[in-house]
């Protein structure tokens, strides 16, 4: 389907529709470039229809149900609630579908081409489309992004799901088992636990085991508050339907079986063979600091060239490569890429809290009024800084950490300093205050918590 007549010439096609690739297109169009989407699913990508949107959604939803079921402390009686499931996928269904709509809304007002198919490059000059139709183009952008890695032996079937189907069921499972225990494992099983839901997890090693493990720690106390089980030490060995094999000797059954063990590189049927493109070692697209692949008139972005595979990297990278497209010197150049887990309670990082020439301070949520009026005092922040009082990284393990996370990679980017937070007003009474109390205990100054005489 085509939104428009296609061109046979363009100045810039994109292909991949997803957050990186519709941006990067705005952003061309902004800069006079005649640009054309290929798009063979739906506009917005994973992250609009099958990951980041659906999985907060259902996230909140969760939280709600769970929160009008334990609210006995604050006063709150609450009988007979219950969840719809058959609605509460209709509502996520329906919030995908709304945002959807609004890129093929913002594609069409900035005059650019969406064409619903399959592009394959036949040089580095032209796309085939599997329509039949060819479409040159004077530059490219790849933005096609990652798709969920198989496990061998636990290929996906009916009998084994990935995260995309996990957050698509119309019923809620009695029983989960979830092999992988990432961020992604860690979301999902955190969900459905809270919709009551058996929920099992296979970790190799550990869960969030790339992370700070005084922050997964307290992750790992809620999920086990939950009834999550973490399988730790342990890989799944064979499954005969429902029924998962474990190297410990174990073996679970559960109505459904979610395999989330990371994610590959979206580049099969692209047709790079018949361009200059390379590939790492890993199958990611190689490129320069301004997105250039290997091929003078192609860049990429987003996924599909390497960690981390975050949708607000590809955003960041949409830009800069339009912009480079349309002939300015740009590159990507971000100190600071933050990460959030929407967990509970969630953990956000940005930049970096290890290194011999930095100091971090910790300041605890069991300190902070807004954290004790709301019941909400699983969690702390830590500051990290130079010793010319630089901030150099911050991680909070919080409710609302993915909001508060934002003033810390603006301070990094702009090469804030302790005492330009700590004299900065925070609003009274905020989880945002958390950043203001840690600046100041770093500068030995704390006023809400007693961290003892030096």
């Amino acid at each position: 389907m085509v939104m428009g007549s296609l061109p046979e010439n363009v100045d810039l096609a994109v292909i991949g529709g997803g957050v990186g690739g519709y941006v990067s297109a705005i952003r061309a169009s902004q800069l006079g470039m005649n640009t054309v989407i290929v798009e063979k699913n739906k506009m917005g990508g994973h992250c609009l229809n099958y990951a980041c949107i659906p999985s907060k959604t259902l996230i909140h939803i969760a939280d709600l149900f769970y929160e009008m079921t334990h609210s006995e402390k604050f006063g709150i009686k609450a009988s007979e609630v219950s969840i719809d499931a058959e609605k509460m996928y209709q509502w996520r269904m329906d919030v995908s579908k709304k945002l959807e709509l609004g890129v093929e809304y913002l594609c069409k007002s900035n005059n650019i081409e969406v064409v619903k198919d399959q592009g394959t490059f036949l040089s580095s000059s032209a796309v085939q489309l599997t329509n039949g139709e060819e479409l040159d183009f004077k530059k490219a952008i790849i933005a096609t992004g990652s798709e969920s890695k198989a496990l061998p032996g636990f290929d996906f079937n009916d009998d084994i799901i990935d995260y995309k189907e996990a957050l698509m069921l119309q019923t809620i499972p009695k029983s989960m088992v979830i092999i992988g225990a990432g961020y992604v494992a860690v979301e999902i099983g955190t969900l459905y636990a809270k919709l009551g839901t058996k929920v099992d997890i296979i970790a190799h090693s550990d869960v969030l085991s790339k992370f700070d493990k005084e922050a997964v720690s307290l992750v790992k106390r809620r999920m086990q508050e939950l009834g999550v089980t973490v399988h730790t030490d342990t890989t799944p060995q064979s499954h005969q339907g429902k029924d998962v094999s474990l190297s410990s000797g174990d073996s679970i059954t559960a109505d459904v079986i979610v395999s989330a063990v990371g994610l590959v590189p979206y580049t099969n049927g692209l047709g790079l063979q018949n361009t200059k493109v390379t590939l790492d070692e890993n199958g990611f697209i190689k490129t320069d600091s301004s997105l250039r692949t290997t091929d003078p008139n192609i860049l990429a972005i987003g996924d599909v060239i390497g960690e981390p595979l975050l949708a607000h990297k590809a955003i960041r990278q949409g830009e800069i490569a339009a912009e480079v497209a349309a002939g300015k010197n740009d590159a990507f150049e971000n100190a600071v890429i933050p990460a959030v887990i929407f967990s509970d309670p969630e953990i956000a990082i940005a930049g970096r809290l290890d290194g011999e020439e930095v100091s971090i301070k910790k300041f605890p949520l069991t300190a902070l009024g807004r954290a004790i009026a709301l019941n909400n005092t699983n969690g702390f922040i830590k500051i990290a800084y130079d010793s010319n009082g630089l901030v150099r990284g911050v991680e909070i393990v919080s409710q609302d950490a993915n909001a508060m996370i934002s003033e810390a990679v603006l301070a990094i980017e702009m090469g804030a300093t302790l005492e330009d937070i700590a004299d900065t007003i925070h609003p009274h009474p905020t989880f945002s205050e958390l950043m203001q109390e840690v600046a100041e205990a770093a500068l030995d100054r704390p006023i809400h918590f007693y961290y003892g005489k030096k």
